[in-house]
């Protein structure tokens, strides 16, 4: 009698394909407004206009990819010593795109918040920004915190004054308490457009471990695929905080 071959064991489900690790807080330092459009030969104020409707396209990036927490760098204190007419435009420019964003934002779920020295703003704008922020509150989904009027130098001192104010022991954790990001994790990722190489007074305490990426497209081209290739170049980083490399 010929014996049977015995039956091949049942094959097993292929492993789950890893997928690559996603920053749960991205920053994006947004350069190059101006020097789109003087390329173009258009007005800068074109070119504003051209980076508003870029974070649109980075905001809905960050959702549909599982970023958590967006923080873009719209303002600096730096530049209030722009031209008037061009910081007058920039005023302008917020209340517009607030008016006009704040309802999809939250009916997409995302929560606006803003961090910054807002006293030197219109009491419009300033009136727009809290309403966005109240509207959206208990939304779940992504966090936009938009930095305006806002400095890294100037957390830091405004933070050190309120732990003053308040008498509490001056260490790390009291001082991360008091800055304006407080309770947001720090950003993984950086993105900084437009070209240059520095992080120009943004996040200063923020930044200690983030992985920084400089891209040369000036924010108003910066797309998806842009988005998409920083995503690739961080997800190959690895982020050993101070420990010894793996491979070692």
């Amino acid at each position: 009698m010929i014996a049977k071959n015995p039956e091949p064991p049942m094959s097993r489900d292929p492993p789950p394909l890893t997928e690559p690790p996603i920053p749960v807080h991205v920053a994006v330092i947004m350069d190059g407004n101006g020097r789109w459009a003087k390329q173009r030969q258009l007005p800068r104020a074109l070119g504003h206009r051209a980076g508003v409707r870029a974070a649109r396209r980075i905001v809905r990036a960050c959702s549909t990819h599982g970023v958590k927490v967006l923080t873009l760098f719209a303002f600096s204190q730096e530049n209030w010593q722009r031209p008037a007419a061009e910081v007058r435009l920039l005023m302008e420019l917020f209340v517009r795109t607030l008016n006009a964003e704040v309802k999809n934002l939250h009916k997409n779920g995302v929560r606006v918040r803003f961090i910054g020295d807002h006293s030197g703003f219109p009491e419009k704008l300033r009136q727009l920004m809290r309403s966005a922020e109240e509207k959206t509150a208990a939304n779940l989904g992504l966090i936009l915190c938009v930095a305006a009027s806002y400095g890294g130098h100037w957390d830091l001192v405004q933070a050190a004054q309120r732990l003053c104010a308040d008498r509490v022991a001056f260490t790390a954790a009291n001082l991360e308490a008091r800055l304006d990001t407080a309770g947001l994790p720090h950003p993984d990722l950086l993105i900084r457009t437009g070209g240059e190489r520095r992080i120009s007074n943004f996040l200063l305490w923020q930044l200690a471990y983030a992985e920084l990426y400089f891209s040369d497209t000036w924010w108003p081209d910066f797309g998806d695929a842009d988005f998409e290739a920083a995503l690739q170049w961080y997800a190959g980083r690895e982020r050993r905080f101070g420990r010894v490399p793996e491979s070692a």
